[in-house]
């Protein structure tokens, strides 16, 4: 089979809604270039809100193409109709509805009309039985688009139109049919399962399973109804999440005979491993997976698309993070195979919501009878990857009927708790299906409330929108956080929306995350957890030392993050997940992502990537129990090193104390930090005999650190701590004469392996640098406790 894209000579033209009925008259339009796929935002290289309008696209099909060739739209946003030729031969009234054309004649002239959204929504239909505050427009629950571009507050003001996914040509060899393709394992033996269509031509097909040098064969059966079989494999090797072990695949394809000829048909790539979920527990081989990651956001969010590289490049930067799950939200859209490709390839499990958020869904017919085959045609691109580990029916939904006082009945609607689980069971057996992503899976209209953190996946916010203390996290008992710790994440100033833009301008407030008619945004969110950890005052250092601000804005939500993962990580803890609301921001600024709308991490990813590494420390207080060490090991063997603490009082060393420690394999132990000493100290300082005895105490485990405040961070600065750093290749060497409190690495045309970290006194570190292409100029580097920067000097 082969296929072309069509990506070349394409433009677009915007007209005023219902003003051209067809292509016949479009010669008056203003015509500019395009990139296919692509939206008119991205064509337009702005965000543009063109909902209202009708906006056309055309491209040439090219003359040397033959009659026979299929003609395919994988997804068009969002009302469309395609005419070839000027004769009409396609149309959809969903974004994610896919539509084949067999074209009988040579064709020369493609043109497709993306109609406007606000006039469909003008239709008068049935109310919502509940509002949704992130939306102004509630009748977008009839319509299958995306809500991304949608939600003022939170996204740029680029809703989708246009052609949005590969438009193409194919000469079509064989016809497969429905594919199906489903790999099992028991011990070391694994079998895939493939099906398909009739395969008009085909003699005879064989599916081969291939890796490295391990390879199997197996005839498929033929019937009426099409062709099956079952390949099977010795000594297997298992996929695993890359945070327990390799994610090991194996390539699948067919070998289809007619007559002389042997054609080879590639299938995709598969996995062996078991997945359970139970309580959202999720057990990958038998063994229990701490899932904690972000939820996705698209790479572009004008284009909605991206190259095969750059999702890959996003997979890494996520699994850098120590990273091990990533959630496709309501809000969003399906995404790129080569998203899931590169999620299945580096070991990453996926929570995938299916399009539906917080709306009052409608139940007629029409509608049902729409999102059933939107569904199983979604389901049936992912339901073969071994990442994929829960299908979610929606984001919110529960939870947003509940708050808005709709009755119980209306919680647990059934086309998220019969309809679409039915949908996706067919196509995927044994996936583990959640009704909505916050839930406590009301099936007989009882029990706990949808955002009871302790009865189900929740949208988890006690710390962070709500104000709540850091305590909260053990407090809430949060079964699985779906979505949680969003905070307006300052980036660098090459992250935000314009060059030395302040806190308070219009700019950035715009790009401030909100919810709509409230008072307050996510700045406000930030500010309170600086006062908390910083104890300054975050309006008055706005004020009068703005890079103050910025500065300790920076570490303070990644500060957060981190030890609210170190706590739900601890071996006691309740809590199976936890996952960060967002990965990536959307558009230049302050942002919910970790990392910024051009890909460079913020410091809450490096304060991340220490909490979530596969062998971490925490430190924990319990009050008059003292501090609790906390190790975690998601490793396959156990791991046995020196556990040691050193206490400091300013700069002088007060204490030292070690242990050898073991962790087993795929566990956690949990260690009073008195334990290490032969005499007491107050290092939660919960006795208060006096001054703290301690400042700061440094715990290491290998490679592993971790640094405690018993009195709390501190915003105060004194001139020098002895900050010094030297680049030789590749290589930053760092140290401090004295406690570093927050050291971070300014040096442009470079990215820093680690950054935002504690230095000890005397203590030196050596981090990783990656050129990123840009011109390399001097750098610096500071702490937040020291007046004085130290250059980076370059060794020659």
């Amino acid at each position: 089979m082969t296929r072309i894209r069509l990506e070349h000579g394409w433009e677009v033209a915007i007209a005023s809604a219902g003003s051209h009925a067809d292509p016949s008259d479009l010669a008056g339009l203003a015509w500019r270039p395009a990139k296919v796929p692509g939206t008119i935002a991205s064509a337009l290289g702005e965000d543009r809100d063109c909902d209202g309008d009708d906006v056309w696209w055309r491209a040439p099909l090219g003359a040397e193409l033959t009659a026979g060739c299929v003609l395919g739209f994988d997804g068009i946003a969002t009302l469309w109709d395609a005419w070839v030729d000027g004769v009409h031969v396609a149309s959809g009234e969903s974004m994610w509805a896919r539509a084949e054309v067999r074209l009988e004649h040579v064709a020369r002239q493609l043109v497709i009309r993306c109609r406007s959204l606000t006039a469909e929504l003008a239709k008068k239909r049935p109310r919502p039985r509940w509002k949704v505050p992130m939306l102004e427009q509630q009748q977008l629950r009839w319509i299958r688009t995306t809500l991304l571009g949608r939600t003022p507050g939170w996204s740029p003001p680029c809703p989708a139109v246009g052609p949005w996914r590969p438009v193409w040509l194919e000469q079509r060899v064989h016809e497969l049919g429905d594919v199906r393709i489903a790999a099992r394992v028991v011990g070391d033996t694994g079998a895939v399962e493939v099906s398909l269509g009739a395969v008009p031509l085909a003699d005879r097909i064989s599916v081969i399973v291939e890796r490295g040098e391990q390879r199997a064969t197996a005839e498929l059966g033929h019937t009426a109804e099409g062709w099956s079989g079952v390949v099977t494999l010795a000594d297997v090797v298992r996929w695993w999440p890359h945070t327990h072990g390799e994610p090991a695949l194996y390539a699948v394809a067919l070998a289809i005979h007619h007559g002389a000829h042997r054609d080879r048909v590639e299938l995709g790539r598969i996995g062996f491993r078991t997945l359970e979920v139970e309580g959202y527990q999720v057990r990958v081989n038998g063994v229990p997976v701490f899932c904690r990651g972000a939820c996705w956001t698209p790479l572009d969010a004008r284009a909605l698309s991206a190259t095969p590289a750059q999702y890959d490049a996003a997979v890494a930067q996520l699994c850098a993070a120590g990273m091990n799950m990533v959630r496709i939200g309501g809000t969003m859209t399906y995404e790129d195979d080569a998203l899931y490709d590169a999620l299945d390839a580096r070991g990453v499990l996926l929570w995938h919501d299916l399009m539906f958020a917080n709306m009052d869904y409608p139940e007629d017919a029409t509608f049902v009878a729409t999102v059933r085959a939107e569904v199983d045609a979604e389901i049936a691109r992912i339901a073969s990857r071994p990442s994929l580990a829960i299908v979610c029916g929606n984001s919110e939904g529960e939870q947003q009927a509940a708050m808005w006082g709709a009755p119980r009945e209306r919680w647990a609607p059934p086309l998220f708790h019969t309809i679409l689980p039915e949908v996706v069971h067919a196509r995927a057996p044994g996936v583990a299906y959640v009704p909505s992503s916050a839930t406590s899976d009301l099936g007989d209209g009882g029990g706990e409330f949808p955002h009871a953190s302790n009865a189900g996946p929740s949208s988890y916010y006690g710390v962070g929108a709500y104000l709540r203390p850091l305590e909260d996290a053990r407090r809430a008992e949060v079964v699985f956080a779906s979505e949680c710790l969003a905070f307006a994440n300052i980036p660098a100033p090459s992250g935000l929306p314009g060059d030395g833009v302040r806190a308070h301008h219009a700019l950035w407030k715009r790009r401030a995350p909100r919810d709509l008619g409230a008072g307050w945004d996510f700045d406000d969110v930030r500010d309170h957890y600086v006062k908390l950890l910083f104890g300054v005052d975050p309006v008055q250092l706005r004020a009068f030392d703005h890079e103050r601000y910025l500065e300790l804005g920076r570490h303070a939500t990644g500060e957060v993050m981190a030890r609210t993962f170190g706590e739900w990580r601890r071996a006691r803890s309740v809590t199976r997940g936890g996952l960060v609301w967002f990965l990536r921001d959307l558009w230049p600024g302050a942002g919910w992502g970790v990392v910024d709308a051009h890909g460079r991490p913020k410091l809450a990813w490096y304060a991340l990537r220490r909490a979530l590494a596969p062998v971490a420390l925490a430190i924990s207080d319990e009050g008059t129990n003292g501090l609790a060490v906390h190790v975690v090991n998601d490793g396959a063997a156990e791991v046995t090193r020196v556990l040691e603490l050193v206490l400091w009082r300013g700069d002088a060393e007060v204490g030292r104390g070690s242990r050898e420690v073991a962790v087993p394999a795929r566990g956690a132990i949990e260690l009073g930090a008195n334990a290490l000493f032969d005499g007491f100290f107050d290092l939660s300082y919960a006795y208060r005999f006096g001054p703290p005895g301690v400042h700061v105490i440094h715990a290491r485990f290998g490679e592993a650190e971790q640094f405690w405040f018993p009195a709390g961070l501190s915003a105060a600065r004194g001139l020098d701590v002895g900050l010094s750093a030297q680049l030789d290749g590749d290589v930053l060497t760092v140290s401090a004469q004295r406690f570093a409190q927050f050291v971070t690495i300014d040096a442009p045309g470079w990215l820093p392996s680690d950054d935002g970290f504690h230095l000890a006194p005397g203590q030196r570190r050596a981090i990783a640098m990656t050129h990123t292409g840009g011109p390399i100029k001097p750098g610096t580097i500071t702490a937040i406790n020291a007046e004085a920067t130290a250059k980076i000097v370059t060794s020659t």
